[in-house]
């Protein structure tokens, strides 16, 4: 019985022991950068040898947990850590250890410590604590949590992230008072908000979890402290949230949000919408000369091969023709009507700021006419310092531009930017001999100013001017045309397209005093476009005169958890166009009205939309569009779309390509008021998912997305009729399009980006003489991207690599079986690849040179032109291409800043 007692006892007392030991350690946890196996062994091994006595350390999380005795601190034990070449959250590594990390244990340095670095951006007072914060909506909760905790006054400033108080220490103290403000849901330097509390605050409110106390919030709301986000977005477009990039480290206003991104190319994790945010880095990895040649290493744009007639390139989205995709720029319509076939070509690449790109139904604030997507193209017009940048850019086969662009500011409110583009093709390219050049010959010139004024945080108003001209002359044909030399004394056939554009706006926007996110915004255009031209024998000329105005107000209702917009537009075109002998003539004239409403909830946003636009010729038309985005996770994210949209066909601009054949046009009228058809409509849906991942313990993403596009008075191009024909008419029937793709980001070490997607379509349409797939467009496509750089030295000097290679399946041909067997087509075209590459030297911050390759393959398609041999005969296309008709082809180029 006493030995049981005993045992009674003694169990009693360890467990005793147990009990009071536990309670004298304890448990925290801290982020801290590791890559790999051998750095979770290392930051293990460094913590307890510091006196920790357990370290668990995740990969996948990127954090150490520690249990420590109540003696150890545990930023001795951190401060180890980083010795031994981790970045934590409250210490730094060297950058000599760091390097000295074998090659797989190189992290992303991109978590910068607490609290201990925090004294070299700004020295804080007694009394003065580090808090979290967004908005007006932030400063005064915090302040009244402080009040309502005991403190006499406290006063949150935005800009610095800090609250400074002023209490009696005999009633309160700071602990309480910063337990309080935890409690209503800002974290700080002694206290972390529970996630639940977090997650409850306004949409406004919900301020970056991740940037570290003391860093700056650009994210910030409050006028007073720095630049609101609502402000920053408040131009002619009232904070326009399709072009939001909340992962930029740095905004400005304008409805601009571009410079200072994380990544060159990132999805918007944020919009409701799937939105792509392209930065001007993205640009730099291939030739882009212009925005036909932005998304060469973009997998959601299918860019088409330029043909030897107009010598541009086409952009398709979710399987269809460009015509489909809304292309703006400053958010103004842009690249429509008459500047179809060419506008591409009117965006020089080095002009570029940033690209915002809308896979399907976009916002019904910017129109109607969008039914895949949306294409904003952002010029340059930020700059800390002033700028002025030089590109000289050449290839070996007679393409020469130079490109000068200047920004600046002028006084603390306004400023300028100034933007030259120049190019020339001059020399005479045939590469498969056949004795037509394989591109035009000819120049540009093209000249813009900018100016900009800002006094958003103090008066509220903030505006933007653009001015632009551009003069384009283009010579093709046979290599021995002389254009000097009138049509009906030519021996050689021959193509001359001369172009003169000019265009004017200005954005205009007001945040209201007190209210950040109400805001009136209001933006006008006029474009001037004129095109003259001949193929052969054939002439076709355009004049378009086009006025747009876009009127929005935005507001709350109760809160920033319900937004909503509401306007009018106004759109002119004027259209005169001669073809042939034929003229055509018509004003289009579109007033309209729309409202949108967006819901943001814990873990989704709704955004839902219409407009009615009452069309003089097509009629009143009614758009709404809805998106809905559900994260079942952080790095789990579903969305859905779906949304109408219309479009008047400019069935001549829009099928220039084909004007270099024997075809003669004809159009079968359906008793519209447009080239005597009706006006296409199409219904847009669309369902994707977003999956963030760890591989090799560094991010990685998979998006997979399906889009379904049914149109209604689709106007066909009909090339199966007759080899001699070109017939247009109204769909009578079904058209559809259905576009699958996938796609993988990764980066398997450090510096070394992959991207992988494979997209499917099928594209079929009712013609009069029965259902066919779309000519020219390949059901299976591959695309792989890889770029990689070296780190930077001292002097910012490094190296860039980048490859593209595209593959492309099979497609189906136009009939010519009527032709003589010598002239026909085949069904399908064979599939193919094609390799670009590019290789450039940052030699410092200020120099770049770079040198690369296009279709590196060399392939080509041997039969470009149809009955090359008889120029005016019944059998000559131009039209048929498919595939690059050049092959290899180099280039170098050269970048310099002032």
């Amino acid at each position: 019985m006493k030995l049981y007692i005993s045992k009674v006892i003694l169990g009693t007392f360890l467990l005793f022991t147990q009990i009071i030991f536990a309670q004298n350690l304890s448990k925290s946890q801290f982020k801290v950068k590791g890559n790999c196996e051998m750095c979770k062994e290392r930051i293990e091994t460094t913590a307890k040898k510091a006196g920790a006595k357990e370290a668990r350390y995740s990969v996948d999380s990127q954090t150490l947990t520690l249990e420590t005795d109540s003696n150890v601190s545990t930023d001795e034990i951190l401060n180890k850590v980083a010795e031994a070449g981790h970045d934590n959250e409250k210490f730094k590594a060297s950058n000599e250890t760091y390097e000295s990390l074998p090659g797989c244990c190189h992290y992303e340095r991109d978590l910068q410590p607490k609290i201990a670095e925090n004294h070299e951006h700004h020295s804080k007072k007694e009394n003065e604590f580090y808090v979290k914060g967004n908005c007006a909506s932030c400063k005064a909760r915090i302040e009244k949590a402080a009040k309502d905790a005991g403190a006499k006054s406290a006063d949150w400033n935005a800009e610095k992230q800090t609250v400074t108080l002023d209490f009696d220490s005999s009633k309160t103290s700071a602990d309480k008072i910063l337990k309080k403000i935890a409690d209503v849901g800002h974290d700080n330097e002694k206290y972390k908000s529970n996630d639940s509390t977090y997650k409850n605050l306004p949409s406004c409110c919900l301020y970056d979890r991740e940037i570290a106390l003391g860093e700056k919030n650009p994210n910030v709301h409050y006028e007073e402290g720095a630049k609101s986000e609502h402000s920053e977005h408040k131009d002619a477009n009232a904070s326009n949230e399709n072009q939001e990039n909340h992962d930029n480290h740095e905004k400005h206003i304008e409805g601009v949000v571009v410079t200072g991104g994380k990544a060159a190319t990132s999805l918007s994790k944020k919009e409701a919408g799937l939105v792509f945010n392209i930065d001007k880095k993205e640009l730099l990895k291939a030739a882009c000369c212009n925005l036909s040649e932005s998304f060469e290493t973009n997998a959601t744009v299918d860019v088409s091969f330029s043909n030897a007639v107009t010598g541009t390139k086409q952009l398709k989205m979710l399987g269809l023709d460009q015509k489909y995709t809304s292309l703006t720029k400053e958010l103004l319509p842009e690249i429509r009507g008459l500047a179809s076939a060419y506008g591409l070509s009117f965006i020089p690449g080095r002009w570029i700021e940033s690209i915002q790109l809308t896979k399907g139904g976009s916002t019904v604030t910017n129109g109607y006419e969008s039914i895949t997507g949306q294409i904003n193209t952002e010029l340059l017009k930020n700059a800390k310092e002033p700028e002025t940048s030089l590109n000289l850019f050449s290839d070996f086969n007679g393409r020469a531009e130079a490109n000068i662009t200047n920004v600046s500011k002028i006084n603390e409110k306004w400023s300028q930017t100034f933007l030259l583009h120049g190019n020339g093709t001059f020399g005479n390219t045939d590469m498969n001999d056949d004795g037509f050049l394989d591109r035009p010959k000819g120049t540009q010139i093209n000249a813009a100013y900018l100016l900009n004024y800002n006094d958003l945080e103090k008066s509220g108003f903030g505006s933007h001017f653009g001015i632009n001209f551009i003069k384009d002359e283009r010579t093709a044909g046979q290599t021995h045309f002389n254009k000097q030399l009138a049509q009906d004394k030519q021996t050689a056939y021959g193509v001359g397209i001369d172009i003169s554009r000019f265009q004017v706006w200005n954005k205009t926007g007001y945040v209201f005093k007190g209210k950040p996110y109400q805001s009136l915004g209001w933006m006008n255009q006029y474009v001037y476009h004129q095109q003259n031209s001949f193929f052969g024998l054939r002439n076709y000329s355009g004049k378009q005169h086009t006025y747009y105005s876009n009127l929005i107000f935005e507001s709350i209702l109760g809160n920033t958890n319900h937004k909503y917009k509401t306007g009018a537009s106004f759109m002119y075109d004027g259209y005169d166009e001669t073809y042939l002998t034929d003229n055509f003539k018509r004003n289009e004239i579109v007033p309209g009205i729309f409202a949108e409403y967006t819901l943001t909830g814990l873990k989704y946003t709704l955004v839902a939309g219409a407009r009615a636009d009452f069309h003089n010729l097509a009629g009143t038309q009614f758009t709404p569009r809805l998106n809905f985005k559900y994260d079942f996770t952080p790095q789990t994210i579903v969305r859905l779309s779906a949304g109408r949209g219309f479009r008047t066909a400019n069935v001549f601009a829009e099928n220039q390509q084909y004007f270099a054949s024997n075809r003669n046009i004809q159009i079968l009228q359906n008793n519209g008021d447009i080239y005597g058809l009706k006006p296409e409509i199409a219904w847009n849906y669309g369902v994707s998912l977003q999956q963030e991942f760890k591989l090799f313990g560094r991010k990685s993403s998979i998006i997979a997305d399906f889009f379904r596009t049914d149109f209604q008075n689709q106007v066909l191009v009909d090339l199966d009729r007759s080899p001699q024909q070109l017939t247009f008419y109204n769909l009578e029937g079904k058209s559809f399009a259905n576009s699958f793709q996938t796609q993988w980001d990764f980066t398997p070490f450090k510096n070394f980006d992959v991207r992988l997607a494979y997209k499917y379509y099928d594209v079929q349409a009712d013609y009069l003489d029965g259902r066919r797939e779309i000519p020219f467009m390949a059901k299976h496509r591959g695309f792989v991207n890889l770029a990689y750089a070296t780190n930077k030295n001292n002097n910012g000097a490094f190296w860039s690599f980048d490859t593209t290679l595209n593959w492309v399946g099979k497609q189906r041909l136009p009939n010519t079986s009527s032709n003589p067997e010598e002239f026909q087509l085949p069904t399908y075209s064979e599939s193919y690849a094609v390799l670009n590459a590019q290789i450039s030297r940052n030699f410092n911050k200020k120099i770049r040179a770079y040198v690369g390759g296009e279709n590196l393959t060399s392939y080509y398609q041997k039969n470009a032109i149809v009955d090359f041999k008889n120029l005016f005969g019944n059998y000559f296309d131009g039209g048929m291409v498919y595939a690059p008709i050049m092959k290899a082809n180099f280039y170098v180029g050269l970048d310099i800043t002032f």
